[in-house]
């Protein structure tokens, strides 16, 4: 028999609690995030502080909060040696008190001269006497308890206004029926959940990392069910079977000039069952630089045309677009077309209408193929490719320009399995990392900035042999806060001495301009291309076998990678010399170290994760993507960040089981699930468990 609790006072608005008005809710919710009580109960603290009581200032820890009973008895203003006002109170104990604020009249009020008050702060020996800065204070003792849960506030939210809140909210919060395995609770030793938000926003023990943890597991959980749902209804949802004779495929691989390695062999026979199968393919392709994940997007998309369809590849950048294009017109026995930003005029009334009509059964292109001119005839699969630089609902509109599109999204940048399972847990997932045959490894060096001479002397010696190098920079134009190399004043050192040997391609410059550095560079008329990490993908010259990376730990390991990757692409040793600054730091050396010591791009995005965070795995913040709100806090590399991964491997393998074993969520447990996916706002899934 299944329990059902009400949770609707969970979700009531935050001035629904006794004691909060319109403006004291309207700070709440800029504090916690959100408007309903649920949200003010997942504001959790940063900390729960300890006090001490003591009854003289010589027993205090200068590192604990200690409470203490003192008496007033002088009070003046003064200047600090920045000029900032503040309040001293001197007191019979030999206590200085000291206020940062200008309002005497109101320290007189809360700390009346010759009554006593209680304080709580660091009391710190002063001379031979003992001062305390910004204490609390209270009329009684019971006022200050030694145990006390610290939020982050907002301006004009003081604790005061946070504690009843939340005490009140607390006391809204049903017992609910346990969705956790009675084993897992009993071997973590978690308590229940609404035990665990007691101890950690109204504490009546020491805090232990189980609360931290019990929620931390709940919110993972939750998102881990949803997304096996979402997975589901995926599977269940119609779609269309894009089968082919393969004879496009074959002419293709001919043109190509190789057989594909086991990796690309694997994945293709996985992207060809999905495509054949009667449901929407949607699977993330991960392929390390140089790996050949172009060649399985082309031959997928081959399958398409041979089924009587149309595909599109969607790229982020228009130089990578275009090197799209060029390897597919080489390998595609079909035509192709490609529809960017600089494709205008009659050009691009010609590849609309090939699009339309459906003449043209590949598109190649940016951002501009979801615009609402372009209109496909029938679109049938959808190729995305450095997928992490598109948001979500960019991919939407792309997939929403046929009927049951099936969508395959490619990166080069290896995606951890953490974040595997929080950010795309509703894909499947291939993977590549074997390189193709005649791949040269790549000789990585480590060097000071302080050698660049040196380093430029031998580069000229490679450049009289006929070898071609990447030069690259962090930013295109000094400035006045930057101590960044920028890419147009290196070009200028090196222009004069490599005279017209040296091109230049940088973000800002005109596409043509771009397109025309990149041109001279692949075909020889230069030998040196300064660039940005506008080269990071897209760029494509066998002949280039140096790359120089200054400045190179300010990058991000992943970004290092990929840049990297831009040699060891022909027959000739490659080289990678990453230019560091003078002064480097440990854990700046530590990343560089792990660059040197291996290719593996896996490994690197391991432990990218490690060094960096989730967050920045792939070399920034990404808008849309999964952020904890009730993640364990701790440092980078800490054990708190350790355990949120178990936590999110735990969480993976829990839903696993759980929808296998009871696909609708109707067991006991399954109906305590169904509170946690409204608990967390998964409403999609909540819907598809309604739907049936």
């Amino acid at each position: 028999m299944s329990q059902t609790v009400s949770l609707s006072g969970l979700f009531e608005p935050l001035d629904s609690l006794p004691g909060v008005g319109p403006k004291r809710a309207l700070l709440l919710e800029r504090a916690c995030g959100g408007a309903r009580v649920l949200d003010l109960l997942f504001h959790l603290p940063d900390r729960v502080a300890e006090r001490r009581r003591i009854a003289h200032p010589s027993e205090a820890a200068p590192e604990v909060d200690s409470v203490l009973r003192v008496t007033p008895i002088s009070f003046r203003s003064a200047m600090s040696r920045a000029a900032r006002r503040y309040i001293e109170v001197r007191t019979q104990e030999e206590v200085t008190l000291r206020f940062m604020q200008s309002n005497l009249g109101w320290i007189e009020r809360l700390l009346p001269r010759g009554e006593a008050r209680y304080i709580s702060g660091r009391i710190r020996p002063e001379g031979e006497a003992w001062s305390c800065i910004s204490p609390d204070v209270a009329a009684e003792e019971e006022a200050l308890p030694l145990l006390e849960a610290v939020w982050t506030l907002t301006e004009g939210l003081a604790r005061g206004h946070m504690a009843p809140a939340m005490k009140a909210a607390l006391a809204r919060l049903p017992d609910l029926p346990e969705w956790h395995d009675g084993p897992l609770m009993a071997r973590e030793q978690w308590p229940a959940f609404a035990e665990a938000l007691r101890a950690l926003h109204a504490p009546a023990a020491r805090a232990t990392e189980k609360p931290w943890e019990r929620l931390a597991y709940d919110e993972i959980l939750a998102g881990q069910i949803a997304l096996g749902l979402l997975r589901r209804r995926r599977r269940d949802a119609p779609g269309r079977s894009l089968t082919g004779d393969g004879s496009l495929r074959r002419q293709a691989l001919a043109a190509f000039g190789f057989p594909p390695t086991a990796d690309q062999a694997r994945t293709l026979v996985e992207i060809e069952a999905d495509l054949a199968a009667p449901h929407r393919m949607l699977r993330l392709l991960q392929g390390d630089v140089g790996s050949g994940k172009t060649l399985v997007a082309v031959l997928a998309m081959l399958q398409a045309v041979e089924a009587g369809a149309q595909a599109a590849l969607m790229a982020p950048t228009e130089i990578l677009a275009r090197q799209h294009a060029r390897t597919l017109e080489k390998l595609c026995p079909v035509p192709v077309a490609l529809l960017a930003g600089s494709v205008k005029g009659a050009e691009r009334r010609r590849v609309l209408a090939g699009f339309a009509d459906g003449s043209i059964p590949i598109a190649i292109g940016t951002h501009a193929l979801f615009q609402e001119a372009v209109e496909f005839r029938d679109l049938g699969l959808a190729v995305v490719d450095e997928q992490h630089r598109f948001g979500v609902a960019q991919r939407l509109e792309l997939s929403r320009k046929g009927e049951q599109v099936d969508m395959l999204v490619m990166t080069a940048t290896p995606i951890p399995r953490t974040l595997q399972l929080t950010q795309w847990g509703e894909m499947q997932v291939s993977r590549i990392s074997q390189k193709p045959a005649g791949r040269q490894p790549i000789a990585t060096r480590i060097a000071s900035g302080a050698r660049l001479e040196e380093i430029t002397a031998r580069m000229a010696a490679a450049i009289d042999r006929g070898e071609r190098a990447y030069w690259v920079v962090r930013a295109i134009t000094g400035g006045d806060h930057d101590d960044s190399i920028a890419a147009e004043t290196r070009f200028a050192e090196l222009s004069e001495r490599f005279p017209g040997k040296v091109g230049l391609a940088h973000g800002e410059l005109d596409v043509e301009l771009r397109e025309a550095a990149l041109s001279d560079f692949a075909a020889g008329r230069t030998q040196i291309l300064v660039a940005t990490t506008v080269i990071e993908v897209g760029v494509d010259v066998p002949e280039a076998t140096i790359i120089l990376i200054e400045q190179a730990e300010r990058f991000g390991l992943s970004a290092l990678h990929q840049l990297r990757g831009r040699v060891g692409r022909g027959k000739k040793p490659s080289s990678c010399l990453l230019v560091h600054s003078e002064q480097l730091s440990e854990k700046e050396k530590e990343r560089l170290l792990i660059l040197r010591d291996t290719e593996d791009g896996f490994v690197i995005a391991e432990e990218d994760l490690r060094l960096r965070g989730g967050g920045e795995a792939l070399g920034t913040r990404q808008a849309g993507q999964v952020q904890f709100r009730l993640g364990l806090r701790g440092e980078e590399d800490s054990a708190a960040e350790r355990r949120q991964h178990d936590l999110i491997e735990m969480g993976a393998q829990d839903a696993e089981v759980l929808l296998q074993r009871d696909p609708d969520l109707t067991s006991p447990r399954g109906m305590a699930a169904r509170s946690l996916l409204h608990l967390f706002d998964k409403a999609d899934a909540v819907a598809i468990l309604a739907a049936g």
